[in-house]
This record gives C-alpha cells, sequence and structure tokens, in this order.
C-alpha cells in the first residue's frame, strides 16, 4: 500500500530547500505527500538580502480547518522551517492530531546554522522548538541546533565521545527514540551521528567532506532519511542512503558549476536514491 505523509515548511520561491526539497524527493520516493505551508519567501535566508517573508500562520488555521473535515490519515508526519512563534503551539496539535500507532514523526528543528540562530528565529522561537522535539519519533538537529536545544556553547567540531554524550542528552532531554545529529566529522568524513534509545547503541554515516559551503543540505539529507525509513530502512541504513544522496547532490551541483547560495543539485541525485532503495 502507498504511504502518505504530511510535510510541514515553508516555501522558498528560489533556492533548493524546504517544501520545494521534500515533495519531491518524497513524491520521487513513491510516497503521497501533503503539504502545509509555514511561510512563504522569495529566496531562503542563506546568502541572499532584501528578500520577502510572508508568514502564514493565518491561512494554515484554514487549511487544517478544512482538513478537520476530511478523512486525512497520514503514515509520516515531517516537521521543519515555521514561520512563527505561534506556529509551534499549531504544530503541535498537528502533529498529535495526525500522530498513528504506529507511524514516524520526525522534527527538524530547523532555526540555525554556523553557530548562529536564522535572521528570521528569534531566541522565543528556538526555545519553543524544543517542544516540538518532545512530540518526536525522531529528531534531526544539525550541530548548531543541538549545541542550542541542550542550552551551550556552540562546538564547531566536537570529538566522537563529546558527540555520543551529545545524542544521549538530547534523547534524554526530549524523551525521543532516535536522534540523528548532522554536520558531525569523524574519521576524515562529515555526516551524520545517530543514537537509537532502545538499545542504547550509535551510528555514524559519512562521505568525503568537500571543500565548500552548501546551503539546502539539511533538507535534502532530512527528506531522504524520512523518505527512507518511511519505506522501512532501519535508522543507521536511512541515515547512510540520506548521506550518500546529499553527497551525490553537492557533487553534481560543483560538476555543473552552478552557484552555490541556490542549493544542491539534488534533482539529478535522485536516480541514485531510488536505486538505493531499491525502488528501481
Amino acid at each position: 500500500m502507498q504511504k502518505r505523509a504530511l510535510a510541514i515548511h515553508d516555501v522558498s520561491c528560489e533556492g533548493r530547500c524546504s517544501l520545494t526539497v521534500a515533495l519531491p524527493v518524497l513524491a520521487g520516493c513513491g510516497i503521497h505527500t501533503a503539504v502545509l505551508p509555514t511561510a512563504l519567501l522569495s529566496t531562503h535566508t542563506g546568502e541572499f538580502t532584501g528578500y520577502s517573508c510572508l508568514d502564514l500562520t493565518e491561512e494554515m488555521g484554514r487549511i487544517l480547518g478544512h482538513w478537520a473535515t476530511l478523512p486525512l490519515k497520514f503514515d509520516g508526519l515531517y516537521s521543519g522551517f515555521l514561520g512563527s512563534f505561534e506556529q509551534i503551539n499549531l504544530v503541535g496539535d498537528v502533529l498529535h492530531a495526525y500522530h498513528r500507532e504506529g507511524g514516524l514523526t520526525l522534527v527538524d528543528p530547523v532555526m540555525a546554522d554556523h553557530g548562529r540562530l536564522y535572521a528570521t528565529y528569534t531566541k522565543e522561537m528556538a526555545g519553543g522548538m524544543g517542544e516540538l522535539c518532545r512530540l518526536a519519533d525522531v529528531i534531526v538537529p544539525n550541530m548548531t541546533e543541538a549545541c542550542i536545544l541542550l542550552g551551550r556553547p556552540y562546538v564547531e567540531h566536537p570529538g566522537e565521545d563529546e558527540v555520543k554524550e551529545m545524542l544521549e542528552a538530547l534523547a534524554s532531554k526530549f524523551s525521543c527514540g532516535q536522534v540523528i545529529v548532522t554536520g558531525v566529522h569523524q574519521a576524515g568524513q562529515l555526516g551524520a551521528a545517530g543514537f537509537c534509545a532502545a538499545d542504547g547503541s550509535f551510528t555514524f554515516a559519512g562521505a568525503p567532506q568537500l571543500p565548500h559551503v552548501f546551503y539546502g543540505t539539511g533538507d535534502v539529507f532530512a527528506s531522504a532519511l524520512f523518505a527512507a525509513m518511511l519505506l522501512g530502512k532501519s535508522t543507521g541504513e536511512a541515515a547512510q542512503t540520506a548521506v550518500n544522496f546529499t553527497h551525490e547532490a553537492m557533487v553534481h551541483t560543483l560538476e555543473n558549476g552552478l552557484p552555490l547560495n541556490y542549493g544542491v543539485a539534488f534533482e539529478q541525485a535522485i536516480p541514485g536514491l531510488l536505486k538505493e532503495l531499491g525502488l528501481v
């Protein structure tokens, strides 16, 4: 039976990120995906100035009011970038309302990178993102977001033991079964470190690091991870699949000579993702 998912994210009209990544990735993996847009931006907020940003909180309420009249059920819920502090409670209600036994709720607490909050986020919003993490089966912060969630100073390249301690601390603080932190350096590779609370196991999924700063890779990774887990991959397998997909997208970006601030060429990496997931 075809899987159904709900992706809660912003729409950046230019620059590959958020829903313009999540929807094609999930749909490409054969997952019927509904979307709940949180904000409408002319571009993403990295290395662009003068962008427009429309808060869609009121429209989200109208969308959800209509959805309440429909027999909607989802196998997976994926929450990402929010447009206002008020949306935290609203999205929390959505995760409660549409959670189902055996389903998958993934929260990517999108709010910061490179040691600082995004321009559209406040400290109040950052604190509220922790409340959404408490509703998740899996949380996927990057290293900056992990430090913020734990109330710690930002550490750019923590050691392996420190990363493991952070993973356990996040799982304990937010009572979530699985934690995956992206932007982790280990053994000369860059990737994602994971912790499963059920058995206390740690995993690391990595790929060769490229000497560039890319944008939108967190959304590329989280979308592929979510799809792989929905399709039955274990956390470790799903993380490595998502890392491979993200790395291939970065390679295609460089091979095509594309400007890095417009996001990575994930479209050209989708065939490899489908092959790795056994879908073709």
